[in-house]
């Protein structure tokens, strides 16, 4: 008779960022009796950072999908069981893959599957973990009960410890969190299974109490201008609504639930400054047009914002301390010697950050052929999770959506944000006469932890003295 765990391979949610606890499935491409092969994508799933494909790393036929569209899977469950010995029937294969560990191997240390980058969990050493929706797999051991696996699990390892009943129940990115702000998980109200603190719970606890008749999360004041994108969130649809209906109810989860805990965390954590200045930008409009023409730009993505982006390089350059982080933990300002420039980007997912790495040694062909990339691979959807990490500053343009400017929320753990108003034709004072001229305004928020507002005002000052003489990003540079 065959074996069942050498013949049935089980696929695993896996890690595919850096600590995310769980992802959403979006699309499957495969359905029960279609064949696999090694590598091939067999589904699409969005976590709080982006969406990606997941391939399959087995050969043979697709046997059970475990979750349907839509539905939100921890990490480490499985997801997809897959035949590797279709129509052996009762005999076993006559060249079976070497068995998957059995239910009785798992008393043995395991490290990660090496199957993908980040895939799985770190297997527990004496018990599995009960997949959604599916009966739990006998074990050999007593199972632990609910609180204890809850609190091993918290504890950041699956052993059978006794758990420690003083201990608040958090896993480790949300008692990270709570550090950061500074509180106290013994003062939090958990609102997760068996008194499990979230961070929807920490972030609750450090914001001002919301009214009682509003359930979604606090959004700071005022809002966040390049947050809102232009269309529904996808994979996010309403459910559906009876004729006649006055409101539409959406889940907050995946990208908007990341922007949501991202934007709240960042407006009560960093206290914000914001400083505003309107300028003549004919010059540049000049150049660009000029650059567009010239044969060593061809082919790149030349525009207004290309080199705004250059002259915010320029300006930290000239200003290195704005380029820095504070570090609530150690008590100490992080001053950074490269630029990781972010670019916030309405998808029709929402409002995502990427950037640009080492940005500040870029000449402006690579600067104008990374924004380029950057852009059309938001676009598509296909922006990776190691892409939006690790941002030292950011631009944000409203003025793509007609907006003359705006007071942006920081990205976390940033200390600058500038935002690029629209460019008008407007009456200006050129020349000691009043002329049309292209002129913009540009917004540019900081972290006044870190960022005073002489510091502030020079990096904004500086940017738009770039602007108006387009020379200077060759004799400041």
């Amino acid at each position: 008779m065959t074996d069942t765990s050498t013949r049935f391979r089980e696929f695993k949610m896996p890690d595919v960022g850096e600590g995310l606890t769980e992802a959403e499935i979006l699309k499957w491409y495969v359905q029960p009796g279609d064949t696999v092969t090694d590598g091939q994508v067999v589904c699409e799933v969005e976590t709080a950072k982006a969406a990606v494909e997941l391939p399959i790393p087995y050969d043979g036929v697709v046997h059970e999908l475990r979750f349907e569209e839509g539905t939100t899977v921890d990490v480490g469950t499985s997801i997809i069981t897959i035949d590797v010995a279709p129509g052996s029937g009762d005999a076993a294969p006559a060249a079976a893959e070497p068995a998957a560990p059995a239910v009785e191997e798992e008393a043995k240390p395991q490290g990660r599957t090496p199957v993908l980058v980040g895939y799985g969990v770190a297997e527990s050493s004496t018990k599995r973990r009960a997949r959604k929706g599916t009966p739990a797999v006998p074990e050999q051991a007593a199972p632990q009960p609910a609180a204890a696996a809850i609190q091993a699990e918290m504890n950041g390892h699956g052993g059978t410890g006794t758990a420690t009943a003083a201990r608040p129940l958090a896993k480790p990115p949300v008692r990270k969190l709570a550090k950061d702000l500074g509180i106290d998980l013994a003062t939090v109200t958990p609102t997760g299974p068996d008194g499990v603190i979230t961070r929807e719970d920490v972030h609750a606890a450090a914001a001002p109490a919301p009214a009682p008749v509003q359930p979604a999360p606090v959004q700071p004041a005022p809002v966040q201008p390049q947050a809102a994108p232009a269309e529904p969130v996808a994979g996010v649809q309403p459910a559906p609504v009876a004729a006649g209906a006055r409101e539409t109810r959406i889940p907050i989860k995946g990208v908007r639930k990341a922007i949501a805990s991202a934007m709240v965390g960042s407006a009560f954590t960093a206290p914000h400054v914001t400083e505003f200045i309107t300028l003549d930008v004919t010059r540049t409009m000049k150049l660009v047009d000029e650059l567009k023409a010239d044969p060593d730009m061809a082919g790149l993505r030349v525009n207004p914002l290309l080199l705004i982006a250059r002259a915010l390089l320029v300006a930290i350059r000239r200003n290195p301390e704005v380029n820095a982080a504070w570090d609530e933990a150690n008590q100490e300002i992080v001053l950074k010697r490269y630029v990781n420039l972010g670019i916030a980007a309405a998808t029709p997912r929402g409002l995502i950050v990427p950037n640009i790495k080492d940005a500040h040694d870029k000449t402006l062909p690579e600067l104008a052929a990374a924004l380029g990339e950057l852009v059309s691979t938001a676009r598509e959807g296909k922006t990776t999770p190691v892409a939006m990490q690790g941002g030292t500053v950011t631009i944000t343009n409203v003025g793509v959506f007609g907006v003359d400017t705006g007071t942006p929320i920081l990205n976390p753990g940033e200390s600058a944000i500038l935002a690029v108003g629209a460019i008008k034709l407007q009456p200006w004072v050129h020349k000691g006469k009043v002329k049309p001229r292209q002129v913009t305004t540009l917004a540019l928020s900081f972290d006044h932890r870190l960022v005073d507002g002489e510091l502030g005002s020079k990096v904004l000052a500086d940017v738009a003295a770039i602007l108006e003489q387009p020379k200077r990003l060759i004799t400041w540079a």
